[in-house]
């Protein structure tokens, strides 16, 4: 069995199409089946089933892709071994955020991180937190960037800010002047993100109350949400650095949450033996340039990361 043999099979069951697998691979169609086929005579066993459409693993065939997959996943750890001791920075590096982070981080991410390094071929993709931690798992993206703690004993977590969270209420809301504290939030009339998005788990850690929210609509994006109390009244829980996004008008509609204050951590998250010094720490100075220096982990504002 070769790398390329591995990297084959593993394409066919991401894409089940030969056809796409091919061209993914930068190869030939013929080309590529003659290789699955020949690793099929080898090992004495049919990994896939040519007969369904689209085409699937069989049983022992999906075992194999899985131990291929794994293989994959710690040959591309001894290159990048290699690119961390020769004090090199060139390579892919594919990053995962949650959708409640992205709209703050990643216009300025892209634009600094491509200026400062050229020889690194970025892809950033937007994500809930639970796929992110399948993704990372299966080696698919590098780093993601996450609301925290995940409670993922095979996930190491480095913490980068840490952001308050603010109500924003309609206009002639009851409430709206109101002492406001993460103890006392008034559980009616609350509008949430989707479930799996990781704002609603946070507003519900940290509002205990809770137990009644509007069950008419539950938004996917924090835009969304404002606009549905803009119209529809009630109240939301969104992160601060989305104040900068907010009219003048809708500026009047916010709310500080103190004694306690509510507070989300915000980290970077890798596997346990990922090796990218180098890396990781390139992120998290572009990072450092883009949040408030004032929400940053005190000991990222004076340690580099040692992994």
């Amino acid at each position: 069995m070769t790398i390329q043999q591995m990297e084959y099979i593993v394409a066919v069951n991401k894409y089940r199409h030969f056809v796409t697998a091919s061209e993914k691979c930068g190869v030939t169609q013929p080309t590529l089946s003659t290789m699955i086929q020949r690793l099929e005579d080898e090992l004495g066993i049919k990994i896939f089933d040519r007969n369904k459409h689209p085409v699937e693993p069989t049983a022992i065939g999906l075992r194999i892709i899985k131990q291929a997959e794994q293989t994959l996943v710690e040959i591309k750890k001894i290159k990048e071994l290699v690119i961390s001791e020769t004090g090199t920075m060139s390579g892919d590096l594919h990053i995962g955020i949650i959708p409640t982070l992205a709209p703050y981080i990643v216009p300025g991410f892209i634009y600094n991180f491509n200026r400062k390094h050229k020889k690194i071929n970025l892809t950033i993709s937007e994500m809930r937190t639970q796929t992110l931690i399948e993704e990372i798992t299966k080696g698919n993206i590098d780093i993601m960037i996450a609301a925290t703690p995940l409670n993922n004993e095979n996930l190491l977590e480095i913490p980068l800010y840490y952001e308050k969270f603010v109500a924003y209420f309609s206009e002639d809301n009851p409430n709206k002047d109101k002492p406001l504290s993460a103890d006392n939030m008034p559980p009616e009339d609350i509008w949430v993100l989707h479930e799996g998005h990781c704002l609603r788990n946070q507003t519900f850690n940290f509002c205990n109350n809770f137990r009644i929210y509007n069950k008419v609509y539950e938004a996917g994006s924090i835009d969304t949400l404002i606009r549905i109390v803009d119209k529809n009244g009630g109240y939301s829980v969104i992160p601060e650095l989305h104040l900068q996004f907010l009219t003048e008008s809708q500026l009047k509609n916010v709310r500080q949450i103190e004694n306690p204050p509510a507070v989300r951590e915000v980290s970077l998250v890798i596997e346990k033996d990922f090796i990218k010094e180098k890396m990781i720490n390139a992120v998290a100075d572009i990072i450092k340039e883009i949040v408030p220096e004032e929400m940053l982990d005190e000991r990222l504002k004076k340690f580099s990361i040692r992994l």
